[in-house]
């Protein structure tokens, strides 16, 4: 079987059968799934720019803001993924009661956390930093480790952890 250059993501291929180019949102969501079938439970979260990776690829290109979590075993494994929250184009709310239930739930060991900005400005705010302490505390007295907290931001990422906010 042999492939042209037409079958790829940025192709596809109408009710006519002819090719077309993917619109940006196509390319996205073709990513996204291939970031799904390559992150499977078990995929190690060791080196922090697969977290900045993972996270960007699912994140990058949403026109509204949704906070994630990666749910990991004892070695930083991955056992879950999931969108917890939705916003508006400049905010989502995040209830650390939530993000500690469903830790406990998948039984994990440790969790990142991550959201965009649909901005394209990944620079955390204030009221991300703050977000992060609550998670951190309130995640901690079940014994669960926050490792980091990714934000998104076009294709950027600051990862809070190593501005030392973690």
């Amino acid at each position: 079987m042999s492939f042209s250059s037409f079958d790829s993501p940025l192709f596809i291929r109408d009710k006519r059968r002819r090719y077309r180019p993917a619109s940006a949102d196509q390319i996205l969501e073709a990513a996204r799934q291939v970031v799904d079938q390559r992150m499977q439970r078990g995929t190690s979260f060791l080196d922090p720019s697969t977290a900045r990776g993972f996270f960007r690829d699912k994140l990058a290109g949403l026109e509204r803001e949704v906070f994630v979590a990666a749910f990991l075993d004892t070695r930083h494994r991955l056992i879950d993924y999931a969108e917890l929250f939705f916003g508006t184009i400049d905010g989502s709310e995040v209830h650390p009661r939530e993000v500690v239930r469903r830790a406990l739930a998948c039984n994990s060991a440790a969790i990142l956390v991550g959201h965009n900005h649909p901005s394209g400005n990944p620079e955390p705010s204030a009221a991300d930093r703050a977000v992060t302490l609550q998670l951190k505390q309130a995640l901690a007295l079940v014994d669960v480790r926050l490792l980091d907290h990714i934000v998104v931001g076009g294709h950027t990422t600051v990862s809070l952890a190593e501005r030392g906010w973690v």
